[in-house]
């Protein structure tokens, strides 16, 4: 049968935790496969996975559950060996490159941060802060609402003034909470967050970084701020070397589910 792989420890970690298990319906029973100073979390890997809620949040449970006894490298979601053989040789072949990110990343968790715009509270900021589009809001105010054209032209405005206040503020809040994290990683732009970004943290001040989110929301109340971990270090799991024979596409590699 196939091996699914949840994620890559230091054979020395103390081990699952009682009774866990993963993805698959029945869920499997995870187990740790080790190899010269090196543990990978697997279970066997259910046929027809597929990435519904149910399996990913089932991967995540068990890189959570196991990350919180010890540093892990998570592998992405869907990660199979043909078999529990190939993945001890994978272990053993990148041992070293294993080794040095599991030093590297040793006691430190991933927080992500999201924000967008408050949309009344940052209109407000944009005509405090332009004079132009103030001027144009109050002659369009004092001619009835202003001609169709002066209409458009107050929209764009005040569109491109918004846009300006994005790249803004995602560097201010990034530049707020970078001194209390060890590393940062900008994730990819989505639709409606103004910044998405990751910081690698040391466990141990995970508290001074949450106060430093406190403050910056205190700072920047026209943001509206989210917050996701403590996680495994998914944004920072640099990618190994490439993959050996054997292995099946997209197996055995690191990064984010």
């Amino acid at each position: 049968m196939s091996t699914y792989v949840y994620g890559i420890t230091a054979g020395s970690h103390p081990g699952l935790p009682e009774g866990i298990r993963g993805v698959g319906d029945p869920p499997s029973e995870v187990r740790l496969l080790k190899e010269g100073g090196l543990a990978a979390v697997v279970s066997d890997a259910p046929e027809g996975l597929r990435p519904k809620r149910r399996e990913l949040l089932a991967h995540q449970n068990v890189l959570s559950e196991v990350g919180a006894a010890g540093c892990v490298l998570p592998m992405r979601f869907g990660s199979v060996a043909p078999d529990d053989k190939s993945v001890t040789g994978v272990l053993a072949e990148r041992a070293e490159h294993y080794r040095e990110r599991l030093e590297a990343l040793d006691g430190r968790v991933e927080y992500n941060i999201k924000a967008n715009h408050v949309e009344e509270a940052v209109l407000h900021h944009v005509m405090a802060e332009n004079a132009e589009i103030r001027a144009l809001a109050e002659s369009n105010r004092r001619s009835g609402g202003g001609s169709y054209e002066s209409k458009i032209q107050l929209g764009e405005m005040v569109a491109a003034a918004v846009k300006g206040k994005e790249a803004e503020d995602a560097t201010a809040l990034e530049r707020a909470l970078e001194p209390a994290a060890d590393a940062v990683s900008v994730g990819p732009e989505s639709t409606g967050w103004l910044a998405n970004v990751s910081f690698l943290v040391n466990r141990e001040s995970a508290e001074e970084f949450l106060a430093a989110v406190e403050q910056a929301r205190d700072r920047m109340p026209h943001l509206e701020v989210r917050v996701n971990g403590p996680l495994p270090p998914y944004s920072f799991v640099e990618p190994g070397p490439a993959e050996p024979a054997g292995t099946a596409a997209g197996g055995m590699d690191t990064g984010t589910g």
